[in-house]
């Protein structure tokens, strides 16, 4: 398993940028105290219900019927944070336009995948317990794998080559997680003969 960056902290995967104390301690409570007081559901995928709790803001994705709606806009508490994630990934903050909050309860994680096609950056904010963001991809009949420790209070951006080319996990955990994770859309090309 390869690390996340070498001695000189290039980074050893391209498209994935981190940042050490993203937000401070008191920001840190003050976001899972705002996590926890949203409506926060269980993560539903095709009939089976997940370990965590999620709420979507701007965009949501139903996974039982594999479709895009809007969802109720960013709360104005959520957009300071957008707009420091925003200058984090190098992005205009208007074009972050979905969030999502989740709340991993013990023995919670997340299986291997790609975020849906429709989204392009992905910028996470990692609060409470650490974890290992796992990536992988497929060589041959190999895969190809890397880790990224997530600290409290750290943030990862997700573009490229990272975003497209390899997919990621986060193992279950003995602790409880929270997380702030913003999208933009991709840009997709005009059909021949549409707008």
């Amino acid at each position: 398993m390869m690390a996340m960056s070498d001695l000189f902290d290039a980074p050893v995967l391209p498209g994935l940028a981190t940042a050490a104390s993203f937000v401070t301690p008191a920001e840190e409570l003050a976001l899972i105290t705002a996590i926890d007081a949203a409506n926060l559901s269980p993560f539903r995928f095709q009939g089976w219900i997940g370990k965590r709790l999620t709420a979507s803001y701007g965009w949501t994705y139903d996974f039982e019927t594999g479709r895009m709606s809007q969802a109720d806009p960013l709360p104005g508490w959520l957009l300071p944070f957008r707009d420091r994630a925003a200058g984090f990934a190098g992005l205009p903050p208007e074009e972050l336009v979905q969030a999502l909050l989740i709340r991993y309860g013990t023995a919670a994680g997340i299986g291997w995948h790609k975020d849906r096609p429709t989204f392009e950056h992905v910028v996470g904010i990692s609060l409470g317990a650490p974890a290992i963001m796992r990536f992988r991809r497929r060589r041959g009949e190999k895969f190809e794998r890397a880790s990224l420790p997530l600290e409290p209070r750290g943030a990862y951006h997700l573009s490229g080559e990272a975003r497209h080319e390899w997919e990621h996990s986060i193992a279950e955990m003995d602790r409880e997680r929270w997380s702030v994770t913003f999208r933009s859309l991709a840009i997709r090309e005009p059909s021949p003969g549409r707008p």
